[in-house]
Order: structure tokens, then C-alpha cells, then sequence
């Protein structure tokens, strides 16, 4: 009989709620009679809100699991719960609130709930003190957000959504607007929510006073986007002639020293062409959203000329200060003296200090407002009293400012800097070449002549242009190489033609010759091309540029026509001394990394310290390769001959055990040398 009662639908809730699923209009009455228990129940939870109350948990999640079978009857239970919960969720024991908001979980994933109702009574849930209730409403808030945009965004719900948000950053309680904050980013960087208004509603928790809110928001605008990091090295390859066709042209002539010396000045110079040419990659796609950069620059600058927080937040400040001015070039001139003055070698931070100062700086900004910070680097780090580490994070970080400001360098200082090309420290040397490449390629006058190299007609034709000058071309440079190549492209199309019908006629299945374009006749384009005029060369692209529509195949021709600047002398100047090897140029994008400043081409000799613990960390397995000498008995005495092992020399000095060995006489040697012939003659 015990086991009947237990049964008893009215007290066995988990079996009446089974029922009901399978066929719910035969157990209407048993659901009537819970749900009357149900009201019951709320009735004493309203006069003692703060006490647990298991029978009403119960409840609440029995009606939750059967409110899609009874939806007239249970129409308002979902708003009765929300009433409870606004009312007396400060005061509700925890379990009995965690089950309440499970229970309108389930009922939203039913659809019985409206979600943008059911959103913001969780986001006044967050103020709860209350850990696992705050993770389980983050991850239902951004679950369901997911799911409304899964098939296509609902921007007004979004929209609704973004302005509660708004007020939330700002409430009073440091909690909740940190999981506001929270919930932002994370749909964001889930491609949720990445539209404008998102990332300028972020840019308000800048300005928080709250710590974990400001550093926060400063991680989510110095973040870098995951779906935005792959290289577009396919793209760019279609973009002109790749390594194969190089390897083609080069090849199917004699094997030649001089073709193989050509083919690997040529595999050079397209290596640094492809890097120019790539397309940036703008893996900080939220500081492009921003609406009003210049406004939003000045107020953290501002917050960071007042800020009391740790040093490291400070950093972060400067890092976006400097990637908000680089990226929108905007003019921020109290910017530069306040880096200035934490340009010091020993300056906590200083790479990421000098990395802020590179990336502040571009082709807008005036020069007479970049040289001075210009001059403290190279007054504070490159000089002979500091070691050769900081001698070269200081010339690289000059290197990186006037890579993006050329005209804030000086000819004096330029030439003062280059003079460490013959440094004794190797990284010193090597970060010196690089400054002095890089104006080989702006500007080589500015170098003393020994340092300009082999002149080129790229670098004739290199010059820094003056401030606020924009040179705009009508025509594609390099155009005329298609109106010069057009005749003997001619000839060797009829000679394709030739070798093909020929090869039609073959039955006997050997190999046939086909022409190609040898090296001799692109020299003979070349020549062609310097006996043009400078002039005539213009007009002719601008001819060629307006009058046809330019194929791939004609592009990769003008690329070729470009790269072979790189690689011929200009007119008039004799190969009188070999041209150095090119350093590999550091790729700039939109952003540096603290490797472009703190590039060491030598790895710094360890100290004491370090050698010290390399060595103890080999000595680990040291003791399995030595003998080990056990006795029968580990409690056995010593014998005298290990007693003699430790005692003082003195002590056994004049003893008859102690076997010393001294100096043999010059009379000895030879009786020993007699002796040892005489044994190796009789085995002979």
C-alpha cells in the first residue's frame, strides 16, 4: 500500500508532469488542483519574501516544464514570476531565486516570454550579490541574443537592447555595468552585435571611474579580431608576377652565373615589391567605427594628463591615444610632449613608450612637432654610454618615426646616426643599415655618398615629398612597356602559332619546341625603354592607360617594368663597386608590435645568473651516470684505506703507506726509455 501512495499524482509531481507531456487534457483537473497550490503558495511567499520555500520551487518548475500544454491557463504565470522578481529579488534566499530565473529560461526557450522584457529584468537581475546567479543570466543573455540574429538581425529588438545597455554602463553599481560591458564585447567579437553603435557605445566605459570597467574597455580597443588575422597572400599574388614566373624567365635560356646572379637579385626585389603591395590588414576593425576619433582622442588624453590609476592602465591609455592618432591620422599636438617626457632608458615600459611615440606619428603632422621627440631618443638612448641594446631600440624607434613622418628627420642627425654602421656592437651595426636602407628608398641625397649605394632609377627617382604635397597621377606608371612590347609580341605570337600547327601535324608523339620570351628580348625592351626620354615615356603610359582596358597579363608587364628599376642602373652610372644585399624590410601596416622596436639581430649575452641556472638545470639527471659503490653491510665500519682519504696530508706525510711520486732524473728516463725498447724489440 506504501508503494500506491507514493504514486499519487497530486504528490508525485515529476510523474504528473510526465503524464501531462504524453496527453494533457486527461490530467486537466490534477494540473488545476497543482496550480490552486501554486497561488497558495505565492500568497505566504508574499508575507515572508526572504525565507526558503521548497514547495514553491517545486511548483514553479513543474508549471514551467507543462506551460506550453496549458497556455490560456497559464498566461499571466510568466509575468507573475517577473513581478516577483523585480520586487523582491534583493531579498530572496538564492536558491529560490536561482530557481525562478531557471524557470523563465525554460519558458523563453519555449517562446512563452517576450525577450526584450525578459533581457532587462535580467539585467536588473545582475546588481544581485550573487556569483553563480550572474554567470548563468551572462550566458542566457548572450545564448538568446545569439539565437534572435541566428537567421537574420532583428535590429529593432537590437536596437532596444543597445539603449538599455546604455543606461547600464553608466549605473551605479560597478557589478553590473562591468557584465553590461561584458556582454557587449562578447558579441562583438562573436560578429553578433559589430555594428557602430555597439563599439560608441563602448567608447563611454573609457571614462568610468571604475577600474575593471576602464581597463576592460581598453583590452576590448586594443584587442585584435580573430576572423581578421589570416594573410591574404592569395590575393595578392594575382596582383603581379609571382616567383614561378621569374623562375620561367630566368631559366629557359643558358645556365649562366649571369642569369643565376640576375634571377636571385630579381627574386629580391619582387620579395620587397610584394610587401609594399600588400593590402593592410586592419585587424582593429572597432577603432574604424568609431564616429568622432578626433573628440574621442582629446578626452583620454585629457583623462590621461588627470589620471591617478596604476601605471599599467596609463600605458594602456597611450597605447589607444597613439593608435587612434596613426590609424585616423589625427592632429593631436599635446601628445607628443607628453610622451617626450618618459623617453629615459631606464623608464619602466619604455619600448611600449617608444612603440606609442612611432605609432602617433604620420605623414600629417608637422614636422617641427615630431623632430624634438625625434632628438630626446637620440639623446637619451643613442649614445656610447649606454649599452647596445638600448643604442638599439633607440634607433629603431627613430627608424619607425620616420618611416611615417620623413620630413621630422634632419640631414645633420641622419648622418650622425649612420655613422654606427661601423658600431662594435653587431645589433647596433645592423639597426644603422636599416636606417640607412630606408632613406635609400625615401631619399638617398640625404645620405653622405659612400652610403647611397648603387644608384637605381627607383632611387633617382626617389624623393621626399615636401609638407601637405599630394602628387596625383593620370596614368599608370609604367604603361609605355605595353605599346614597346606590343611588336615583338606580335612576332612571337605568329612564331606560337607556327610551333602549334606544327605540332598538329606530329603524330609521332615527341616532343615539340615551344618559343618562349627569352631573356634577350626583354634586354632588348629595356634598352628600348632607356632611350626614351622621361617625357615621352609619361605621355606614352597616359596614351596607353586611356586607350585600352589593361588584362592581369598586362599588369604583371607593368609590375615587371617597376621592379626592374630596382634592378638597373640609372643612365650615365658605371657598376663600379657590387651592390650590397638588401636587409629584409619589416612589413608596416596599419599597427606596430613592440618587435619592430625591440628587434635584436644578435641574442644578448647571458649574465652569471642565467648561465649559473642553465647549467644546474643539465646537472638534473647527472647522478644515474655515476658509480655507485655499495657495501654488503650499509652498517659496516670503514676500512683505514677510506680513513686515509680524509685525513690532513700533513698528517700522513711520513707515513710508509703514502706512495709519493717525484721527479724522475735525467738517468732514470733514459734506463726506462733502454728498457722499453728492448721489450718492444723482443715482440718484434
Amino acid at each position: 500500500m506504501s508503494g500506491r501512495n507514493n504514486n499519487k499524482l497530486p504528490t508525485n509531481l515529476p510523474q504528473l508532469q510526465n503524464l501531462i507531456k504524453r496527453d494533457p487534457k486527461s490530467y486537466t483537473e490534477e494540473f488545476l488542483q497543482q496550480y490552486r497550490h501554486y497561488q497558495s503558495n505565492v500568497q505566504i511567499f508574499k508575507h515572508q519574501p526572504d525565507k526558503p520555500n521548497k514547495d514553491l520551487a517545486e511548483l514553479v518548475m513543474f508549471l514551467a516544464q507543462v506551460g506550453h500544454c496549458y497556455l490560456e491557463e497559464l498566461s499571466s504565470f510568466p509575468k507573475e514570476l517577473t513581478e516577483l522578481l523585480l520586487n523582491h529579488h534583493t531579498v530572496l534566499e538564492s536558491d529560490l531565486r536561482m530557481t525562478f530565473c531557471k524557470a523563465l529560461i525554460m519558458l523563453r526557450n519555449k517562446d512563452l516570454i517576450d525577450p526584450a522584457s525578459l533581457l532587462e529584468l535580467f539585467f536588473e537581475l545582475l546588481r544581485c550579490h550573487d556569483k553563480l546567479l550572474r554567470q548563468t543570466l551572462y550566458t542566457h543573455i548572450v545564448t538568446d541574443i545569439k539565437n534572435i540574429n541566428a537567421k537574420h538581425k532583428n535590429n529593432k529588438l537590437n536596437t532596444t537592447l543597445q539603449n538599455f545597455m546604455y543606461t547600464m554602463l553608466r549605473d551605479s553599481n560597478p557589478i553590473a555595468a562591468k557584465i553590461s560591458l561584458d556582454v557587449m564585447v562578447e558579441l562583438y567579437q562573436r560578429n553578433i552585435w559589430n555594428d557602430a553603435k555597439t563599439v560608441n557605445v563602448i567608447t563611454t566605459a573609457c571614462f568610468s571611474k571604475v577600474t575593471k570597467i576602464l581597463v576592460a574597455a581598453l583590452k576590448f580597443f586594443l584587442g585584435k579580431d580573430e576572423d581578421e588575422k589570416k594573410d591574404s597572400d592569395s590575393d595578392s599574388e594575382d596582383e603581379g608576377p609571382s616567383a614561378r614566373d621569374l623562375m620561367v624567365r630566368y631559366s629557359t635560356g643558358k645556365k649562366t652565373s649571369k642569369n643565376k646572379k640576375k634571377l636571385e637579385k630579381a627574386m629580391k626585389v619582387l620579395k620587397k615589391h610584394k610587401k609594399k603591395k600588400k593590402a593592410e590588414v586592419f585587424n582593429f576593425s572597432a577603432i574604424h567605427l568609431i564616429h568622432d576619433p578626433q573628440d574621442f582622442a582629446e578626452k583620454l588624453l585629457k583623462q590621461l594628463e588627470s589620471s591617478k590609476e596604476r601605471f599599467e592602465v596609463k600605458i594602456m591609455l597611450m597605447e589607444l591615444i597613439s593608435r587612434l592618432v596613426g590609424i585616423h591620422e589625427l592632429f593631436l599636438f599635446n601628445f607628443y610632449p607628453f610622451v617626450q617626457r618618459f623617453l629615459q632608458p631606464h623608464q619602466r615600459e619604455v619600448t611600449k613608450i617608444l612603440l606609442c611615440s612611432a605609432q602617433a606619428s604620420h605623414q600629417l603632422v608637422p614636422p617641427e612637432i615630431i623632430s624634438p621627440m625625434i632628438m630626446t631618443i637620440a639623446n637619451n638612448f643613442v649614445t656610447d654610454r649606454n649599452s647596445g641594446e638600448v643604442m638599439t631600440v633607440g634607433i629603431n624607434a627613430i627608424k619607425e618615426v620616420v618611416a611615417r613622418c620623413p620630413l621630422s628627420m634632419t640631414e645633420d642627425l641622419l648622418q650622425d646616426l649612420t655613422q654606427y654602421k661601423s658600431h662594435k656592437d653587431k645589433n647596433v651595426v645592423m639597426s644603422a643599415r636599416g636606417l640607412i636602407q630606408l632613406f635609400r628608398d625615401l631619399d638617398p641625397h640625404m645620405l653622405h655618398r659612400k652610403d647611397r649605394g648603387k644608384p637605381t632609377e627607383a632611387s633617382t627617382e626617389a624623393k621626399i615629398q615636401q609638407y601637405g604635397e599630394l602628387e596625383a597621377k593620370d596614368y599608370i606608371p609604367g604603361a609605355e612597356v605595353l605599346e614597346v612590347e606590343e611588336q615583338p609580341k606580335g612576332e612571337e605570337d605568329e612564331d606560337g602559332w607556327e610551333s602549334a600547327s606544327m605540332s598538329e601535324d606530329d603524330d609521332d608523339g615527341e616532343w615539340v619546341n615551344v618559343h618562349h620570351s627569352s631573356d634577350e628580348d626583354q634586354e632588348e625592351v629595356a634598352e628600348k625603354l632607356n632611350s626614351i626620354p622621361a617625357e615621352e615615356r609619361k605621355s606614352k603610359a597616359a596614351a596607353v592607360s586611356a586607350s585600352r582596358l589593361l588584362t592581369q597579363d598586362d599588369f604583371k608587364k607593368i609590375h615587371l617594368a617597376q621592379m626592374a628599376k630596382d634592378m638597373k642602373s640609372a643612365p650615365g652610372k658605371g657598376q663600379k663597386r657590387k651592390q650590397a644585399d638588401r636587409e629584409e624590410e619589416t612589413e608596416r601596416g596599419e599597427l606596430l608590435s613592440l618587435r619592430d622596436i625591440e628587434r635584436l639581430h644578435k641574442k644578448p649575452k647571458s649574465d652569471k645568473e642565467t648561465r649559473l641556472a642553465t647549467a644546474m638545470a643539465g646537472r638534473t639527471d647527472r647522478k644515474e651516470f655515476v658509480k655507485k659503490r655499495s657495501k654488503l653491510n650499509p652498517f659496516a665500519s670503514t676500512s683505514n684505506k677510506e680513513k686515509r682519504k680524509t685525513k690532513n696530508f700533513m698528517m700522513m706525510r711520513q707515513s710508509q703507506n703514502i706512495r709519493t711520486k717525484g721527479k724522475r732524473s735525467f738517468r732514470e728516463k733514459q734506463i726506462a726509455l733502454r728498457d722499453a725498447l728492448l721489450k718492444k724489440r723482443k715482440r718484434n
